[in-house]
């Protein structure tokens, strides 16, 4: 049986939830949990005065969160291991730095999810908000491994300065996807934005909606139509996953532009074709 945080007592306020890790719901009694300090605004208050505890996450190593968390912040940060659930929405910083373990959240996601992530997967069954799997203001890297997947649509800079890894967006993605990318893979199944790849180094932009084509940079050029090997083994990778994708995609034809050129120019920019 699975530890669960039930909602009981919305707060306007929003609840900073780093110190409930999973580490902690394995080796504390529901009790414990519920004492344990969390942050609201300037005030550090206990979490049983918003949240119901029961179970025990000794066995399965599972942490469920319940209810409207949409102003809950930090749930799964820095996660190393095992599986936490959310059963409803998730606030900003959703699995923020961390290296293992799953996170899945059966309705929408905010600001930064997966920021400067190093593994695991992240899978969001609704929508999420901007700057998935980036890098916080003024650092250097964003995500350096681990997939997140996200069946919605996403917001603004998807991957800003990415690293390693995949991110998947089922649906519409903001304006500069891949911003700063060093490297890793953007897959934007639905309606893109603009901007795309905007000063990219490598790494590869994927856009699978032939019907609406992204606008490229005048500092990427058209190399070549191909179908990569690699794009069929990361769609069978996805569908393996739940994410779905459709048969036509697996030997699709893509037109391939290079750039940033304004720096390395060794990212690149594939758009599905048409025919």
């Amino acid at each position: 049986m699975p530890m669960e945080l039930t909602l009981t007592t919305p707060s306007q306020i929003p609840l900073e939830v780093d110190t409930i890790t999973l580490e902690l719901a394995r080796e504390s009694s529901a009790d414990q949990v519920r004492a344990t300090l969390i942050q609201r605004g300037n005030q550090q208050v206990p979490l049983g005065e918003f949240f119901d505890v029961t179970g025990s996450a000794a066995d399965d190593g599972t942490l469920v969160w319940r209810g409207d968390c949409s102003k809950v912040k930090l749930i799964g940060n820095k996660l190393s291991g095992g599986r936490v659930l959310v059963e409803g929405n998730a606030g900003m910083h959703l699995g923020a730095e961390m290296t293992g373990g799953e996170i899945e959240v059966r309705g929408d996601a905010s600001d930064w999810v997966g920021a400067e992530m190093h593994g695991g997967r992240i899978q969001i069954h609704g929508n999420a908000g901007h700057l998935v799997g980036a890098v916080y203001r003024g650092g250097r890297k964003g995500m350096t491994a681990g997939e997140i997947l996200i069946h919605g649509n996403a917001g603004n800079e998807v991957g800003h300065s990415m690293r390693r890894g995949l991110i998947a967006i089922g649906g519409r993605a903001g304006d500069f996807a891949g911003v700063g990318m060093i490297a890793g893979s953007i897959f934007v199944f639905g309606e893109p934005g603009i901007r795309n790849g905007a000063g990219m180094k490598r790494g590869t932009i994927a856009f699978f909606d032939a019907e609406q084509s992204p606008e490229i940079l005048p500092t990427f050029r058209y190399a070549c139509t191909y179908e990569p090997v690699f794009m069929t083994l990361y769609l069978r990778q996805l569908r393996q996953r739940g994410f779905p994708v459709q048969d036509e995609w697996l030997n699709a034809s893509w037109g391939r532009y290079c750039g940033d050129l304004l720096e390395l120019g060794k990212g690149e920019l594939l758009v599905r074709d048409a025919a």
